[in-house]
C-alpha cells in the first residue's frame, strides 16, 4: 500500500513540475537593452520577428513561467511577443492549450507599441471562482479569465471583492490615463512562523504591464 501511494505521489509530482520553456526558434538578434516586453496585435503592428518560445508542459505558477519567457526572450533581444497558434492536421487553427502554446518573439520601436487610454483589465485568481462587484452589480470571474471596462470621462467605478478583509478600488477617466491591470487573489489561509495566522481574501492587485500582458494571453476572455 504504501509503494502505491509513492507511486501515486510520484506520478503527480511529475505531472505537477513537468514543464519545459525553450528558445525553439533563433531568426536573428536585436541589440536592445529595453525592460518592456509588452504583448502585440502581429498583423498590425510594425515589427522584427527574431524568435520563438515554446511552453510544454501545464504549470500554475504563471510569474515563474512569464519569467523563464521573459529571460529567454531577452537573450535575443526581444521587447515584445504574441501567442502563435498551432494548426492542426486538418489545417485548422487550435484553440489556445495552456499545455502546449508557442510565443513568437519581436523588436518594436517605441514609437510603434499600440496605446490603451482609460481602458482596465480585470484578471481573475488562477486558483477558484470569485464573484466581484462592479458599482454593486456582481460579475462571476472563472478562474484563469480576464475581462475589461472602458472608463467613461465623468463616472465613478467602484471594484469590490465583497468579502471579509476583502478590498476594493475606485476608478474614473483622466485625460491620457494609460492602460491599467488588476488582478484578484484567491481566499487564502497563510501560517507565518512566530506570527499566528494570517487571513487574506480577495486583494485586489495593480500588475506590471509586460507581465499583466502575458496573463490575457494564456488566460480566456469573457464579455461581463
Amino acid at each position: 500500500m504504501k509503494k502505491f501511494f509513492f507511486f501515486l505521489s510520484f506520478c503527480f509530482s511529475v505531472f505537477t513540475f513537468a514543464q519545459k520553456v525553450t528558445l525553439s526558434k533563433v531568426a536573428q538578434t536585436h541589440k536592445n537593452t529595453d525592460k518592456v516586453f509588452y504583448k502585440i496585435n502581429a498583423d498590425s503592428t510594425a515589427k522584427i520577428y527574431l524568435g520563438e518560445v515554446e511552453v510544454q508542459g501545464f504549470s500554475d505558477d504563471d510569474a515563474k513561467v512569464f519569467g523563464q519567457i521573459y529571460k529567454k526572450a531577452k537573450e535575443i533581444g526581444a521587447n515584445a511577443f504574441a501567442w502563435k497558434p498551432l494548426v492542426q492536421i486538418d489545417e485548422t487553427v487550435s484553440k489556445f492549450d495552456p499545455t502546449h502554446y508557442k510565443i513568437e518573439l519581436y523588436y518594436v520601436e517605441p514609437k510603434d507599441f499600440p496605446e490603451e487610454k482609460n481602458l482596465v483589465y480585470f484578471i481573475a485568481s488562477p486558483y477558484k471562482k470569485q464573484t466581484i462587484a462592479f458599482n454593486n452589480k456582481d460579475v462571476v470571474f472563472e478562474p484563469r479569465t480576464y475581462t475589461t471596462l472602458q472608463l467613461i470621462p465623468g463616472e465613478i467605478y467602484t471594484v469590490s471583492t465583497r468579502k471579509l478583509l476583502g478590498s476594493s478600488i475606485k476608478l474614473s477617466a483622466q485625460d491620457d490615463q494609460p492602460v491599467q491591470y488588476f488582478q484578484f487573489s484567491g481566499f487564502s489561509v497563510n501560517a507565518n512562523q512566530g506570527a499566528g495566522i494570517n487571513f487574506k481574501s480577495g486583494d485586489i492587485m495593480k500588475l506590471e504591464k509586460s507581465y499583466a500582458q502575458f496573463l490575457t494571453t494564456i488566460y480566456q476572455f469573457f464579455q461581463k
